[in-house]
């Protein structure tokens, strides 16, 4: 096998957030429902000969050592693989949104090249070398929506009715760090439990704000008043919304059946502001490319 192309990195929502706790080296413990949508990068990845990598940007440009290349380049080291590859990226998904794109493109990275260099590594030796990229890459090498804590090594697949997200990136970004540093971030929200989430009658309610919160984002809304703007774009047109990860990007849930509720109107969005109708997806596109 030389190449492997059309492969998806889709995005994420996170559909409630919480800060649970701090560790003692300073990472903060989570709780959160991650649930994978069709706002999607695509990847094509070639094999090559030598150990060169090497990034190739098909539109949106990325920084020079992305966490794709640093995916790959962690691979080869632990495997002791001595080919490369050519890895060429069609950036749909906006980046510092909350939505994971980073974290998506290197999982995919992954399990591509898992394949490609025919190294048959199993599922939970990929998500460990994951977790030292970031702690979302290992959500999306399982592939599975999930109910996520701890530093996002905890993942616990669940079973979610299809959903309709509106999505909507404001111009402004948000550095994760900046969000976290706060010195008035929420950190001891109550834990919950996951039959607690998984019972709540509010999930398919696209008229409600949904189970829990998003710990981070009144921080986020005092550093971005785009973010609290986006937000209340969305609930006036769907009742409710939410900030997603560490943002900027803001998510509705804009029904569950066929067809999303109206009120989607992507011509009325502000300058330089991005947004689609998502569905989510019952599971990674590339689900059981590990081994």
């Amino acid at each position: 096998m030389k190449a492997l192309v059309d492969l998806a990195a889709p995005a994420k929502v996170n559909l409630f957030l919480h800060v649970v706790g701090r560790r003692d080296d300073g990472y903060h413990l989570l709780q959160s429902a991650f649930v994978l949508i069709d706002w999607a990068d695509t990847l094509h990845i070639e094999r090559r000969n030598d150990a060169a990598l090497r990034r190739h940007d098909l539109s949106t440009p990325l920084p020079a050592d992305d966490l794709c290349l640093r995916a790959a380049r962690a691979l080869q080291h632990a495997s002791g693989c001595t080919l490369g590859a050519d890895i060429s990226i069609d950036k749909r998904v906006p980046t510092a949104a909350g939505l994971g794109g980073g974290s998506s493109d290197a999982a995919t990275t992954l399990l591509a090249l898992n394949r490609l260099w025919a190294l048959h590594w199993p599922l939970e030796r990929l998500a460990a070398l994951a977790l030292t990229l970031g702690a979302d890459v290992p959500f999306f090498v399982h592939g599975r929506n999930a109910f996520v804590q701890g530093v996002g090594d905890r993942i616990t697949p669940i079973e979610l009715p299809p959903l309709w997200l509106a999505v909507v990136k404001p111009a402004a970004s948000l550095a994760t760090t900046t969000i976290f540093a706060s010195p008035q971030l929420e950190r001891s929200t109550p834990a919950v439990i996951l039959p607690d989430f998984l019972a709540d009658t509010q999930l398919s309610d696209c008229a409600a704000e949904g189970y829990g919160r998003n710990d981070l984002q009144p921080v986020a809304q005092r550093e971005c008043p785009e973010v609290a703007e986006a937000a209340r774009w969305l609930r006036q047109r769907f009742g409710n919304s939410r900030m997603s990860g560490s943002g900027s990007a803001v998510f509705a849930r804009a029904g569950t059946g066929d067809r999303p509720q109206a009120g989607w109107a992507p011509q009325e969005l502000a300058p330089h502001w991005v947004g689609r109708m998502c569905r989510s997806l019952a599971v990674h596109p590339l689900l059981h490319w590990s081994g």
